[in-house]
């Protein structure tokens, strides 16, 4: 970064001159003048003698003299007045300079900050950097991992959003949304928060078992529409094409019929390769089976993830100790969920449709 010129950053702390004749040109701390000084300062000007004449007698600069005679007339008083806290070391110049800087890379860190306005002249600490950020309500926050988007996918989402923006709220409540997601033994639990009292941190109540490595997990095949959650089924081996096919086959159509879906639902699986597979293809269409044609790298577009979290929250409160019970938890909890909560979830897809659009093809808040 350029070297800026330090005068336009940063505020000059004005205060009064000193009785020293040698012009302090670095700007540092003058002493302040006394309280008799400013007293004699007052008698004169209330005696009739001009700002020169006070200065050159007292030995004053006139534009402190000036200053001081300004203060008495508006607070009839020449003492210190109250302050809200001690002055900002930076200048809205200044804050304006660092907010283009975290704006434009976000990841700059407040070492880099310090070191940019060192390189102008100024010493600053990273907690004043920290200060000044969160007064403009920028505070470091943990950035979140999302699907690598290339242009390819960016623009597909775009395609993908702007031609479903008119289906109706009918058409998504025709479609059977469908993953697969891994639940973790010790996973979610961890970020539990408890009520407790003062050195009871360790009281059984109050704490979260934990394993070396997390505990195990289980992989998780599901399935809902906006009538409630389908099947859901524990994937125990390496998922491949032929072992999807199968899942297909003894799941989805049964799911179908239980949540009784209209004549033309739509079928939602993403594009992993096993999804894409030629026997997978082969059956679908031989099932006569209408796929909804997705795009890469769109999580945030399926709100059967949305459910996965829900199940997670509800497995968490119940805390399985083995991977036994995390699966019969799993599937309770799954069939637990009110079908309500999936027709909130497809009602309001629309708005997940014009946040892509919104979002210029990126990744939403879904």
């Amino acid at each position: 970064m350029a070297p800026v010129r330090t005068h336009h950053l940063y505020k000059r702390h004005l205060s009064t001159a000193s009785n020293s004749p040698t012009p302090n040109f670095a700007m540092a701390k003058t002493k302040e003048l006394s309280k008799d000084t400013r007293k004699s300062i007052v008698d004169l000007h209330q005696a009739g003698k001009s700002v020169s004449t006070i200065g050159k007698q007292l030995g004053v600069k006139k534009s402190t003299v000036g200053a001081i005679i300004r203060k008495w007339k508006t607070y009839k008083t020449t003492d210190n007045l109250p302050r809200s806290g001690a002055p900002r070391k930076i200048s809205s110049r200044g804050v304006k300079m660092i907010m283009r800087t975290v704006s434009k890379d976000p990841r700059t860190t407040r070492g880099d900050l310090v070191n940019d306005l060192q390189r102008a002249g100024t010493k600053v600490t990273k907690v004043t950097i920290s200060n000044t950020l969160k007064r403009q309500g920028i505070r470091s926050r943990s950035a979140r991992r999302v699907p690598l988007l290339k242009p390819v996918h960016v623009q597909a989402r775009l395609k993908f959003a702007r031609e479903h923006m008119d289906d109706t709220a009918e058409d998504w409540e025709n479609v059977m949304w469908s993953d697969e997601t891994k639940v973790e033994l010790f996973g979610i639990n961890s970020t539990h928060r408890v009520w407790r009292t003062k050195n009871t941190e360790l009281h059984p109540k109050n704490t979260i078992p934990t394993v070396k490595h997390g505990g195990g997990n289980i992989m998780l095949w599901g399935c809902f529409s906006a009538k409630g959650t389908g099947r859901l089924i524990r994937v125990k081996d390496r998922m491949n094409g032929a072992m999807y096919h199968e899942i297909l086959s003894q799941n989805l159509l049964p799911s179908v019929r239980t949540l009784k879906m209209k004549r033309g639902w739509v079928f939602q699986h993403d594009n992993d390769p096993k999804h894409t597979a030629r026997a997978t293809k082969e059956w679908l269409r031989k099932k006569h089976l209408k796929v909804l044609e997705w795009p890469s790298q769109s999580p945030d577009l399926n709100p059967i993830e949305n459910l996965w979290r829900e199940l997670k929250v509800r497995v968490a409160r119940r805390q399985p100790q083995n991977i036994t019970a995390l699966e019969k938890i799993c599937m309770e909890e799954w069939a637990k969920i009110p079908a309500t909560v999936c027709a909130n979830l497809v009602k309001t897809y629309s708005k997940r449709l014009t946040s892509v659009i919104a979002n210029k093809g990126y990744v939403t808040k879904y």
